[in-house]
């Protein structure tokens, strides 16, 4: 078993099977992070592996659609596309904080 620290929710720690898939895990076990498609398209379960990223598989096609050099450079990852094979920790930006980012771009705030 693996170990998975959710840091923005609390540093929620759990226990996983070796190549469990994070959203899954997060759904599963109320971890937290944010989704939507839960497939890939759409980046709502962007999230950054502060602890362990060696411990996750390759980037996947999908994910460099969605995320910039500099953010998988910096340990962004969606959650739909990755498997861990090793104790983490992650975090990811609120729902609240991306609402209000989201609509200030749309100059509703």
């Amino acid at each position: 078993m693996i170990q998975i620290t959710f840091l923005t929710n609390h540093g929620k720690t759990v226990s996983a099977p070796v190549n469990s898939n994070l959203l899954r895990v997060s759904l599963r076990e109320q971890g937290g992070i944010p989704f939507k498609c839960g497939g890939g398209l759409c980046g709502t379960c962007k999230c950054r592996i502060d602890k362990g990223r060696e411990h996750t598989d390759a980037v996947k096609p999908k994910e460099r659609k969605l995320l910039t050099e500099e953010e998988l450079a910096t340990g962004f990852r969606l959650a739909c596309q990755t498997f861990i094979d090793g104790d983490i920790a992650v975090s990811w930006q609120p729902k609240d904080v991306v609402d209000r980012r989201q609509a200030a771009a749309a100059g509703e705030g």
